[in-house]
């Protein structure tokens, strides 16, 4: 597979370094692949994020005022080691507290426990969620089970914008545990991921199928199913979501659309399409939307859908205003 890369050991540190070079006025590289706001944020708690690489923009796209402090950047689909997460809660550090978010996957939850002990005999205090909104990973009675997928970028702005307004730890946890408990997500692929230096696919269907219930980090659908048109991909998506999350109708949603690295535009709106049609037909208002790539899968082509069950609160807190590389209010 053709591929625009040095040499593949080396591909994750050169891209983090680059990406700090070319966003200098919102990032600096602040330790090895951690990524840091380049303007001083004193005097609020600190939001630490990170993951795996192979899922840009995330997760350095969201650092920045009304967001993330930083980012800590592991291998290809790898938790980022305790030492690197470490690096990125002492700079995210501004004497109020650090929450660390990052999702909820066994590498990176061991990998932050570690990090947050170390931490914590520094004096600092440090509180995490794990982000659990992918519906296919896990049933309901298992929510502690379910991976993070999308919806990693509701809660990173809702918190960020809590940080940014001088709430204390204690509120910015709640802002956070709300924003996860209120969201769901579910996607379907086409086509694997293409790891650097890799000959084929991490999987592969057949030209008529689908993998329904993918992982980012390369995981294939928990199912296969006969590919669906925009609207059929759609409203599955928005169904099974829905009858999750148990959404009464009336009820205010915010619905992303996320590609997963190699679905074009035209594809992603006609998914959104179909998705907001349906939240429509379940009696319920759409009041904020968002499609793009957000958290991709190395040139895998396919998208997720996620929706947040909205307040007054969470609302006010996606509106705010927030300038990252990847997403500005």
């Amino acid at each position: 597979m053709k591929k625009l890369i040095n040499d593949p050991s080396a591909a994750v540190d050169e891209m983090v370094e680059a990406f700090a070079a070319a966003h200098a006025d919102i990032v600096e590289l602040a330790a090895p692949r951690v990524v840091a706001r380049a303007e001083t944020s004193n005097g609020k708690v600190g939001l630490a994020i990170g993951g795996g690489s192979g899922h840009e923009p995330a997760f350095l796209g969201y650092v920045g005022a009304g967001m993330a402090d930083t980012a800590a950047i592991g291998n290809i689909f790898a938790a980022p080691g305790p030492e690197i997460v470490l690096d990125s809660i002492r700079r995210a550090d501004h004497g109020k507290g650090v929450i660390l978010i990052y999702g909820n996957y066994s590498g990176d939850v061991l990998n932050c426990r570690l990090a947050i002990q170390r931490a914590e005999g520094e004096g600092i205090d440090v509180r995490s969620v794990f982000v659990s909104d992918d519906v296919a990973s896990a049933g309901a009675d298992e929510v502690e089970k379910r991976r993070g997928i999308a919806g990693d970028i509701v809660v990173f702005k809702t918190t960020g914008a809590a940080a940014e307004a001088g709430l204390t730890l204690d509120e910015v946890e709640r802002v956070a545990r709300k924003a996860n408990a209120n969201t769901r997500s579910m996607g379907v692929a086409l086509t694997g991921a293409e790891l650097p230096g890799a000959a084929r696919p991490i999987f592969e269907s057949e030209p008529d199928e689908m993998d329904v219930g993918l992982g980012v980090h390369g995981e294939p659908g928990i199912s296969r199913e006969p590919i669906g048109s925009a609207d059929e991909v759609g409203r599955l998506l928005a169904d099974r979501i829905l009858d999750d999350l148990g959404c009464p109708a009336g009820s205010r949603v915010a619905v992303l659309v996320n590609g997963l690295g190699a679905t074009p535009p035209v594809e992603q709106y006609l998914v959104y399409r179909a998705v907001r049609e349906t939240m429509i037909e379940r009696g319920l208002t759409v009041e904020r939307s968002y499609v793009g790539e957000y958290v991709t899968s190395l040139q895998m082509a396919g998208v997720s859908a996620t929706v947040t069950l909205l307040d007054d609160e969470l609302l006010s807190l996606l509106d705010a205003p927030a300038r990252t590389v990847s997403l500005l209010r």
